[in-house]
């Protein structure tokens, strides 16, 4: 049989926070944009455009090195191509590779740095990547799609905060100052992720493709975002310790 409750327990429970519900995307709202965005380009060019729609959005949204070869006139794609060939992408499997890493990675990095600096990060290691890959191909012609360039900036970044987590928020962010060169190389965990990365972008490279994508790997592209945001992460962390 159940027990009478008193007046005064009524109210108490009246008092009682709710449980605290947890959203269905856990993801910051600017990795969700950027996840958005991506998405919804890609269902725009394989639903909605012709073959030739498609063929112009890429001549005017991808980066192309030899448009920056002094060859042509330039005109207003190339300043802008340099930041929107980052949501373009070349196939539903080059897509969700990437939005899976752009959670993974970008999720502590933008809970740590906040929108507007994660933005700004995203972008500055997206013109890395292109800036080594145009270094390296500047008369090449195909064009250059995906964000994967500056997923490897965010992925150079956490090697710089060695992973560590801070959930205490409710939210996880990279904790701690980005750590110095020095310790950087002394841990064991940072080396070996360092290491696997790198062969791994150049066994993709020099192979050519990587299993579920259609297409060349640009593995330049990525060691370029990756140096960016393993080098420049302190620009644009906002957390900065007391000296």
């Amino acid at each position: 049989m159940s027990e009478p409750v008193s007046p005064s327990e009524i109210e108490q429970q009246d008092d009682a926070p709710e449980p605290r519900r947890e959203p269905v995307f856990n993801l910051p709202s600017v990795v969700l944009a950027v996840i958005g965005i991506c998405i919804a380009v890609h269902l725009v060019r394989v639903y909605l455009l012709t073959d030739d729609q498609d063929f112009a959005l890429l001549v005017r949204a991808a980066f192309i090195p030899i448009r920056h070869s002094g060859r042509y006139d330039l005109e207003v794609y190339a300043f802008t191509s340099p930041f929107t060939y980052a949501f373009l992408h070349g196939g539903w499997a080059h897509l969700l590779i990437n939005m899976v890493w752009l959670a993974a990675f970008g999720s502590p990095l933008a809970n740590r740095f906040g929108a507007l600096r994660f933005a700004l990060f995203f972008a500055v290691t997206g013109l890395a990547a292109v800036a080594l890959f145009y270094v390296l191909h500047p008369l090449g012609e195909a064009p250059l799609v995906g964000a994967s360039g500056a997923i490897s900036g965010m992925m150079g970044a956490a090697a710089r905060f060695a992973f560590r987590i801070d959930r205490s928020s409710g939210r996880g962010a990279f904790a701690g100052a980005p750590l110095p060169m020095t310790e950087v190389f002394r841990s064991r965990g940072v080396v070996t992720f360092l290491g696997v990365w790198m062969v791994i972008n150049l066994v993709t490279g020099l192979i050519g493709f990587a299993p579920g994508v259609d297409g060349q790997i640009a593995w330049e592209a990525h060691i370029g975002g990756f140096v960016a945001g393993f080098f420049g992460v302190r620009a644009f962390d906002r957390r900065r310790p007391l000296e």
